[in-house]
């Protein structure tokens, strides 16, 4: 297969980054989209045929529409997070196909058992977006990491940002339409600390609650009721342990994440900017991406600078990670190498995301 054509459905502002990394691959273009809103499908058929493979995509009235369209090898799902359990199901029993998924995959409990049962001898690739794994510093850290610390035995992620974005419909307000805020903004995190540990969860521990952010609002009478800040801590095997730090009214910070992992021979560290459109133009350029290696002996941190390709960053807000996703993503449905995010991954970012919602609002340590 020389082109693969996708399947958009969702065209918000990530289907847009979707849209704008897809336009950047030699070997994909975006030939239909669905949206309920139709200025927003409108407005994102356009967008994909500014790609150097396409013209503007056919804007499908129907997830039934869309995967009927003739030139579809692939569909990406880009909806609210509560949609995804239905259409995937639709997909499934209407026309299998290759998928890639944002995350969180599902947002309850119950849901996981359906997802089992509908893939169970799925015969296509289906891939979680798990962009975060794929920024150019986070890459840099999981692939140093184990040397420069001789072994892994604390893991901390922070990450220091702006609230919540205004979505179509506020469905990012309610916990019963995200999963939560450790679910879903937080599963990355969770998928980070297996990936970077090599290991498995066993029991977590949180405290967090809704202290500014989105208080004063009201959609409906209803008052939104998403978390803003909190601490998880998480014991995995092998007597390792990992902490996430969450502050979502902290952007006037100049890195969004960073990650430190520590072991018997030293720390190795990353530094990720946040969005470059956010940044003030008062303060000049953008931070670029760091990592820091501190090894015990001999001391002294060595810094080395980990820029991100320019027309990356200008498709959309997470350093190029969605980038190499679509690029590993587009391999895979043509038939060149296996998925690095499975299903399996998915689920367990959320039943993590899951624990620790459970766990701060009870106060109570969740085994897993």
């Amino acid at each position: 297969m020389d082109m693969v054509n996708y399947g958009l459905i969702g065209c918000g502002m990530m289907g847009r980054e979707h849209i704008q990394n897809i336009n950047l691959l030699p070997s994909g273009r975006v030939s239909v989209v669905y949206d309920p809103v139709t200025d927003l499908a409108e407005s994102a058929a356009e967008l994909a045929g500014k790609g150097g493979n396409a013209a503007p995509a056919v804007v499908a009235d129907s997830i039934d529409a869309l995967l009927a369209h003739g030139e579809l090898d692939a569909v990406v799902i880009v909806s609210p997070n509560y949609l995804h359990v239905e259409q995937l199901r639709q997909i499934v029993e209407t026309r299998p196909l290759p998928i890639l998924c944002e995350k969180p995959l599902y947002t309850r409990p119950e849901d996981k058992d359906e997802l089992d049962r509908l893939f169970k001898g799925y015969p296509h690739p289906v891939w979680v977006a798990m962009e975060y794994r794929y920024m150019p510093p986070v890459a840099a850290l999981i692939e140093q990491a184990e040397q420069a610390t001789g072994g892994i035995s604390m893991l901390t992620i922070r990450e220091h940002r702006f609230p919540f974005l205004p979505k179509i419909g506020d469905w990012n307000r309610f916990n019963e339409q995200t999963g939560g805020t450790l679910v879903e903004k937080c599963c990355h995190f969770f998928d980070l600390m297996r990936v970077i540990l090599k290991a498995e969860p066993v029991r977590v521990m949180a405290s967090a609650g809704q202290n500014f952010n989105h208080v004063e609002e009201r959609y409906e009478g209803r008052t939104p009721d998403i978390w803003d800040n909190g601490y998880v801590i998480v014991d995995f095997e092998g007597n390792r342990r990992a902490m996430l730090e969450l502050c979502m009214f902290a952007e006037g910070s100049q890195y969004q994440e960073e990650i430190s992992a520590v072991g018997p021979k030293g720390k190795i560290e990353c530094l990720v900017p946040g969005p470059g459109r956010f940044w003030p133009a008062k303060l000049g350029p953008a931070p670029t991406p760091q990592l820091i290696l501190s090894p015990r002996a001999p001391k002294g941190p060595i810094k080395m600078d980990i820029p991100v390709d320019p027309t990356l960053l200008e498709a959309g807000d997470h350093n190029g990670s969605t980038f190499y996703q679509h690029q590993r993503f587009n391999a895979v449905v043509r038939g060149q190498g296996g998925v690095e995010v499975t299903l399996s991954d998915g689920a367990k970012a959320v039943a993590m995301g899951l624990a620790a919602q459970e766990s701060a609002a009870t106060g109570q340590v969740v085994n897993l």
